[in-house]
């Protein structure tokens, strides 16, 4: 999904400014399978208020430049019904801790356990924190994702606890 639809999507879910579309994206409902940069969201926010598909309203702030509070059009909301009918991209994983893993055997079994047990960290960091995002009152779909995002967490850190014992073989010359 670009970073386009991405904002119409959360848009859909509340008035946000592009700093809570961020965090949205980060610690919400989607930090399990989406993310985004400021690079993408703000010049996104301008390109979807100029097609109107996006309306924003300058906030006050204390000491600080006035925030954009956007909210999403009624033509905003077509365009992401649009938006939702295009066949899905296939998913990417991109892991710095898998790439590294990857290659341990060119590691010392004591920076493969440093890694792996940084991995596992994160993952149940990850999982505990999306745990805390959905709740029963939200709609079936919703439910779904967030659901599935939590059994995928769950098999991933069940995988590693369970195959640890492939690392620890020392496979360096």
């Amino acid at each position: 999904m670009d970073a386009r639809t991405l904002c119409l999507g959360v848009l859909t879910l509340g008035d946000a400014s592009g700093y809570e579309i961020k965090k949205i994206v980060e610690e919400g409902p989607f930090s399990h399978f989406h993310e985004t940069s400021f690079g993408s969201i703000y010049p996104a926010l301008g390109r979807l208020s100029a097609e109107g598909l996006v309306t924003f309203r300058e906030v006050a702030q204390e000491g600080r430049p006035a925030k954009k509070v956007y909210s999403v059009t009624p033509k905003g909301r077509d365009a992401l019904a649009k938006a939702l009918r295009a066949e899905p991209a296939r998913d990417t994983v991109r892991s710095d801790a898998l790439f590294m893993l990857f290659f341990g055997d060119l590691m010392d079994g004591g920076r493969r356990r440093e890694v792996f047990a940084t991995y596992l960290g994160n993952l149940r960091r990850q999982m505990a924190d999306m745990a805390q995002c959905g709740a029963e009152s939200d709609p079936p779909a919703r439910r779904f994702v967030h659901g599935l995002g939590l059994a995928a967490y769950e098999a991933l850190i069940r995988y590693m606890e369970d195959n640890r014992h492939l690392l620890d073989e020392e496979t360096n010359p």
